[in-house]
């Protein structure tokens, strides 16, 4: 049986030798799966610099509209998946598992029509702690991106979610 819970969320990612810091605070759904397992859905606004162009001269009188991208996490005590989806130019797929190399996937569309070119990094996952019962309500994750054999930084994921 498929369970959901409506749920203020805090999500961050901060770079431990890089200045990238990211949060963002919102609403999310959770979703049960099973005893373990979880999906959450939350939309965040998108990026300034990656909104989509108008595509005609009228779109441009239209007042501005804040556009969203869907963020989905797919949570258990072994595995996160993270996928963000949005209208614009950037998506991307992480999948992160205790002390294994998984795969960081980016999907940027360039300025033609030609569709999407695809980027994938490895990353690795140094710890990985989710904590809360029967509902998770803090979720840890600390990685290393690579590309090849060169590091792109460390980084710590924190989603919070609240009851």
């Amino acid at each position: 049986m498929l369970t959901h819970h409506r749920r203020p969320v805090c999500l961050s990612l901060v770079s431990i030798d890089l200045p990238i810091w990211s949060s963002v605070e919102t609403a999310a759904t959770l979703y049960q799966k099973d005893k373990e397992r979880f999906h959450l859905l939350l939309r965040e606004p998108t990026l300034p610099d990656w909104e989509p162009e108008p595509t005609t001269a009228d779109d441009t009188s239209q007042p501005h509209q804040p556009t969203f991208r869907l963020l989905w996490l797919e949570i258990s005590p072994y595995r996160v998946i993270m996928t963000m989806q949005e209208n614009g130019k950037l998506s991307y797929r992480h999948l992160w598992e205790r002390g294994t190399y998984g795969i960081s996937r980016y999907w940027l569309q360039g300025d033609s029509l030609q569709g999407f070119e695809s980027l994938r990094l490895r990353n690795y996952t140094r710890s990985l702690k989710l904590e809360g019962y029967p509902l998770p309500q803090n979720l840890q994750l600390e990685y290393e991106l690579w590309s090849e054999k060169l590091q792109l930084g460390r980084y710590v994921l924190n989603l919070r979610i609240h009851n």
